[in-house]
Parts: C-alpha cells; structure tokens; sequence
C-alpha cells in the first residue's frame, strides 16, 4: 500500500460539505436536446452524465457522499435522462459504484494537495467539478484536460461560479492525443509535485493510447508526484456479473478496452508504486455497497481496482 492510499483512512468517517463559496446558480441551457439511446452532443459521453445523475442522485440523501449541486444542472441542461444499458445486477449497482469512486478520489486528491501537491491535473475531467466542491487547502492550481466542447458546456452551466481551489485552468485538448504542450502552455509547471487523477479515462482507451497517457503524465512528473486511477480486472471481464453488463454497454459503442490484472505491476513498470484500495475496509463503501453484497461474489467485488500511487523514475 502506498503512503498516498495509506492516509485516506482517517478521512473515511468524514463527510465532506460543500464550501461556502461554493453556491451553484442556474445557468443557461445550450441548444440541442440529448435523450436516452442518442449520441451525445457537446462532446459529452454517456459515462459522464450516468456518473453526473448519480451525483444527482446522491444530493437528495440526507448525509451525502458526494455533494455536487451542479449535476442536476448538467443533466437538465443536456436534456439527458437514462442510465447504463441493461438490468442486470451491475447496471443496478453503478449508480453507487460511481459515488463510492468519486467519494475515494475526492478523497485521494485533498490528501495529496494536502501533502506538497500544489498542482492537480484531471485527465479526461468531463464534468469533474471537483475545481468548484472540494476543501482545498491554499495555492492548489486544477488543471481539467478535456475536449473543448465538453468544457464549454461546463463552463456555460457553471456560469461563472468561483472555484474553491486557487486557481482552475482549463485545457482545451483531447486528454486521449497528445496533451502535453497544451498543458504546459496552460501553466503547468513539471518542477512542482502534482497529483494525477484518471478517473475513468484509461480503460476506455486502447493499449497503445494508454501507454502514450501514462508516458506523459510521467515525464511531466516531478519527485512526490502521485496519480489516481480506476483500473478494470481483466479477470473479472469474463464473469457472469460483468460480461452481460459489458454486452449490453457495448451497444452504445463504449468498450472496456484497457484491462490489467496485475494493476502493482504493471504501474511499477511506468515508474510508479502503486496500491489497489481494498475497498471494504472503508466504512462507507461498506455502508452503501451492503445492500449488494448478495450479489457479490469474490471475483465480482473485484471487477474494478481503484488504484493510487506515487512516482518512483
């Protein structure tokens, strides 16, 4: 286990609140109109707004774990509604999955900014509003590197909204090409120790996109960098909890491309130490995931790693 994953335990039996300056207001809706089973516009992908009505979703709990006021925004403003394809048990534990998973990052990141990591870099950031919602302690710069339209449409609902972070920046790049130059144009400094986050972007790339990804983030790091990522088990993709889930989710022309099954291993030879959370020592994946645990065989509570580590080039 990494230090990086190591200390997010204390903060497990905390909740976070929202900051005070952190009020979000209607912004205005783009044109266009997304339902259900169309191809998304702006830019966005369906993995983003399932991830954002399950945000949504969570701001209606009386104790949430993830408190994002904008992601009913984002939805009513792409006139989206819908979920992942299928009913199978997987499909029905996404929408939780996807809370305890920004609620681990959440996690991940603060703690690295609060250990020397000034600069946070969201590869693939989507509708990530972490810039906006989170404590961060002073002089922490965001950087979101996305496609420029899906940060365009986040920016118009955010409408002008001022982040908790010292500074946001965001880069206007596909975070799956050749983002390097634009990032550092953009003020990103590859002296100072950042803390990566890939939340859902790897797997959904192919072999050689991932390789190119990870190279960069790794050049650009300095010693005390540390990265976060959701890694999918490729010796889960094969079972009867996932392979109908990912049968149906590749009607909607999304694959699960990039799969490990040695996620330390493979991370140390790019030059990182990395750990994969054991997730049921975290009290409130405990919590929410108990309902499912029926469904849950080993190889199924396995599916997905979610993995952090730190720089060792």
């Amino acid at each position: 286990m990494t230090d990086v994953t190591a200390a997010l335990n204390p903060l497990t039996k905390r909740r976070f609140s929202l900051p005070e300056s952190a009020s979000p207001q209607p912004g205005p809706v783009p044109d266009g109109t997304l339902a259900d089973g169309v191809p998304p516009s702006y830019g966005l992908s369906r993995v983003a707004l399932w991830t954002a009505a399950a945000h949504a979703a969570e701001c209606g709990r009386d104790s949430p774990y993830v408190l994002d006021p904008w992601a009913a925004e984002f939805l009513h403003a792409a006139r989206f509604a819908g979920g992942p394809p299928g009913d199978g048990p997987l499909q029905r534990l996404l929408p939780d999955w996807a809370v305890v998973r920004t609620r681990f990052f959440d996690e991940y990141l603060v703690t690295a900014s609060r250990s020397g990591c000034r600069q946070v870099v969201l590869l693939g950031a989507g509708l990530d509003t972490r810039a906006f919602r989170l404590h961060w302690p002073a002089g922490v710069h965001v950087f979101e590197v996305e496609a420029p339209a899906v940060l365009e449409f986040k920016d118009r609902v955010l409408d002008g909204t001022r982040p908790t972070c010292g500074r946001r920046s965001t880069v206007g790049v596909d975070p799956s090409g050749s983002w390097a130059e634009a990032l550092l144009a953009a003020g990103f400094d590859p002296r100072r120790p950042t803390a990566w986050l890939a939340e859902t972007l790897l797997y959904h790339l192919r072999p050689d996109a991932v390789m190119s990804v990870v190279g960069a983030m790794t050049q650009l790091s300095a010693p005390g960098s540390t990265f976060g990522a959701e890694c999918v088990n490729a010796e889960a993709a094969s079972t009867a909890f996932v392979a109908p889930f990912l049968k149906a989710l590749s009607t909607t022309g999304i694959a699960w491309h990039w799969q490990l099954a040695d996620p330390e291993g493979w991370w140390a030879e790019q030059g990182w130490e990395a750990g994969v959370a054991d997730l049921f020592t975290l009290p409130y994946v405990i919590q929410r995931l108990a309902p499912y645990l029926p469904l849950l065989t080993e190889a199924a509570a396995k599916c997905a790693f979610l993995t952090t580590g730190t720089l060792t080039k």
